[in-house]
């Protein structure tokens, strides 16, 4: 059976993505190291992108059993059909990986730690660090600069909930010391990810004040 562990990464989510695979042979030895640049994407199109370069080249090689493992819970779980594809964006990949995977003879997929999906991730972010694309702490400091990245603008996805986040100080302070702010987040695996970068303290607890956009 070939081993096939693959990841997405996307710098913004929206933002400049990028995939990777890396597959194995029957024996562990690497078949496939692979890593693509795809413009503006989601991290979950991304996933979905690496998931169908490995499919593809398992059924363009004759590979008649393919394991797959990714991070990604939601495509994994989406895969098995125990996760309903609700995005626009997902749909047709969803579609054509499932049509992929039933050419093979046996196909299985299984969501595993990063920490044992490190050699895509790092391919992954390899190219976007290649293409010159800077990383979260990057931004940080462009931001800090008053230089507003490209890719912060509106997300396309009708399932982005925009919490008002708040910082919640564990002493109290006077009003004016500690003003709100609004950032934009997406919900994603049970946790919620701002869709711009957020300078707080480490530790710091936050009040959601939660503004979900009614779908069109």
């Amino acid at each position: 059976m070939h081993v096939a562990n693959i990841d997405g990464a996307s710098r913004g989510n929206p933002g400049p993505a990028s995939y990777a695979v890396v597959l194995r042979d029957p024996a562990g030895k690497i078949a496939l190291e692979l890593a693509k640049n795809i413009g503006r994407e989601t991290n979950n199109v991304a996933e979905y992108f690496a998931l169908l370069a490995a499919l593809d080249y398992a059924t363009s090689h004759n590979i008649a059993a393919l394991r797959v493992r990714s991070d990604s819970e939601l495509l994994v779980r989406q895969m098995q059909g125990r996760y309903k594809v609700k995005s626009a964006d997902l749909k047709p990949l969803h579609e054509r990986a499932t049509k992929l995977s039933r050419q093979l003879q046996y196909f299985a997929i299984e969501h595993v730690r990063r920490e044992l999906n490190r050699d895509a991730d790092a391919l992954a972010n390899l190219a976007l660090d290649s293409a010159g694309v800077p990383k979260f702490e990057d931004r940080k400091s462009r931001l800090a600069d008053g230089i507003a990245p490209a890719n912060a603008r509106e997300s396309r996805s009708s399932e982005a909930a925009r919490p008002t986040l708040t910082p919640a100080p564990t002493t109290p302070r006077p009003a004016h010391a500690n003003p709100s702010r609004t950032i934009r987040a997406r919900y994603v695996r049970g946790t919620f990810v701002p869709a711009d970068p957020v300078d707080l303290p480490e530790g710091s607890e936050v009040t959601l004040d939660l503004r979900i956009p009614l779908k069109q």
